[in-house]
């Protein structure tokens, strides 16, 4: 065991068989698919139509992203059953079967519901594989190198979530955003090549029991482990994490599209070095892009998160996660403060330092605790705070977002303000819902059965020459009046709580049984 601590860095990447590193590639592949259509999705969803985008409200974007990828991180508490059942070839077949064809029919649904069950149908998908990866990786480690495996799983995770993303908004140009989605169906196919004639069968252990009764068992099983409230405590605060984490999905693109001026954001960075321009933007457009900016959180992870893995490999992971919890919560308040771009950009990268001391900690820490024999089971217990966290962040950047800081919702309400009547294009008079745009008669009462010819872009640019401004005069001046930036004490806050939570678990929970074990010892 000493041999061991003392073992260097070429010693613990030799130290993973040659099964760690198929599901890491299986992995990298899949996160490439799902960022490349993720980090568009929320633009994607409230862009305006005539940019080719399905013009939802931010509400309706909330609910979509919210709702699905909750279920996502769910569902793996009955898949991971299932994958433990069936094994895990026939398990990755499936998802990434699911997966394909999945994403290849986002890019051509337009409706609310058509899209909202769709994108279910592919969170299925996405349910059947994680568990598979997640335990593969539990069951070739140990606790030795189990922290830098989880650094070098995390890695990967990140190039594919890098990758993704930066293709997509190389290729995608203003407005082809179907890219994304032809993209991740044809980088699944390839796993699912991989996985059909190089992955080896696992042996799978044979009972009785139906797979009804194995995830009966499965939930049975959960709620035992939640028992410990040591480890319940855990998740409950890990909430946090996540409601925070997946604003960089879910709010930031659109605060980024909303409110920062991304041509100037452009050229101050192609000032400093046209090669750091191309990391953030379209070179032909001369523009920076939101999912490029946000894409900052998954290269800064591919070119530091093993060296940082490496310095805290001894440290105890609550230190870990307390401490990258603290440095999160100043990330994210740099990224929504300022409307000047290079203070996102440096949230973004301290966000992401945080996010790579705390999150693969968070992952190896549950591992050390997984029974023999249960693991895609028990990996299962990590979803649970990400389904909680993923729901609350749907709310916060649907509902919140579209009420305090949506250019749209803020335009209307200035509108009114005025006392401006806000036509669409065949002159009839309209308002902002929750739904999108309405027609109303004279008494401002809502007609439903009359759909409003307007889109976002016609009525931003309807009440910026109402008030005789141009579009990005009227952007500086909902800023200065209404603050949008003020959502950010909702994020510091999240984050804040949960740093001092972690240390009051520390004291409460952790160092009490350490204290406890050295007694016994």
């Amino acid at each position: 065991m000493e041999t061991q601590k003392k073992a260097g860095f070429l010693a613990l990447m030799k130290s993973f068989p040659s099964r760690f590193w198929m599901a890491s590639i299986f992995e990298l592949l899949e996160r490439f698919a799902w960022y490349g259509m993720f980090a568009i999705l929320a633009l994607y969803l409230v862009a305006s139509r005539d940019k080719n985008g399905l013009g939802f409200t931010d509400e309706q974007q909330g609910k979509i992203t919210g709702d699905i990828t909750a279920i996502l991180y769910f569902l793996p508490i009955i898949t991971g059953a299932i994958a433990d059942r069936i094994g895990y070839k026939l398990s990755l077949i499936i998802s990434f079967l699911i997966l394909s064809t999945g994403y290849f029919a986002l890019g051509y649904v337009d409706s609310f519901w058509g899209f909202y069950f769709t994108f279910l149908y592919v969170a299925i998908g996405a349910a059947m594989f994680k568990p598979v990866a997640s335990a593969i990786v539990t069951k070739t480690t140990n606790p030795w190198n189990a922290s830098m495996g989880f650094g070098v799983f995390y890695m990967m995770v990140n190039i594919g979530g890098w990758i993704g993303p930066f293709i997509v908004g190389k290729l995608r140009g203003e407005d082809n955003w179907i890219i994304a989605f032809h993209m991740a169906a044809g980088v699944i196919l390839v796993n699912l090549l991989l996985t059909i004639f190089f992955f080896k069968k696992d042996k799978v252990e044979k009972t009785d029991d139906s797979v009804w009764e194995t995830v009966k068992q499965s939930f049975k099983n959960i709620f035992e482990a939640l028992k410990d409230a040591k480890l319940t405590v855990l998740l409950i605060i890990m909430v946090g994490f996540w409601s925070l984490f997946n604003q960089l999905f879910y709010t930031l693109p659109k605060f980024i599209q909303d409110w920062i001026d991304l041509r100037e954001l452009y050229q101050k960075v192609y000032n400093i070095h046209p090669w750091l321009a191309v990391l953030i933007g379209d070179a032909q457009e001369g523009v920076a892009k939101p999912e490029l900016l946000i894409n900052l959180d998954a290269l800064s992870i591919i070119l530091l998160q093993m060296l940082i893995s490496y310095l805290i490999l001894r440290w105890r992971p609550v230190n870990a996660m307390i401490t990258g919890f603290l440095i999160i919560s100043l990330g994210i308040g740099l990224t929504f403060y300022f409307r000047n771009g290079m203070y996102t950009i440096l949230g973004i990268i301290i966000f992401a330092i945080g996010e790579m001391m705390s999150n693969p900690k968070f992952s190896a820490y549950i591992a050390e605790i997984s029974p023999k024999g249960k693991e895609a089971l028990y990996m299962g217990t990590y979803f649970l705070p990400v389904f909680a966290g993923n729901k609350i962040a749907g709310w916060l950047s649907g509902s919140v977002y579209g009420k305090i800081s949506s250019k749209i919702a803020l335009a209307y309400k200035e509108a009114v303000a005025r006392g401006l009547e806000i036509t669409d294009n065949n002159g009839r008079l309209i308002t902002y819902t929750a739904k999108g745009f309405k027609v109303v008669d004279e008494q401002g009462h809502i007609l439903n059965d009359v759909p409003a010819e307007i889109t976002k872009t016609e009525f931003l640019q309807q009440v910026a020459d109402k008030l005789h401004m141009s579009v990005n005069e009227l952007t500086v001046y909902l800023w200065d009046a209404y603050h949008p930036n003020r959502i950010l004490y909702i994020f510091v806050g999240i984050g804040l709580f949960t740093f001092l939570a972690l240390v009051f678990y520390d004291k409460v929970y952790v160092r009490r049984k350490e204290a406890k074990n050295a007694m016994t010892s």
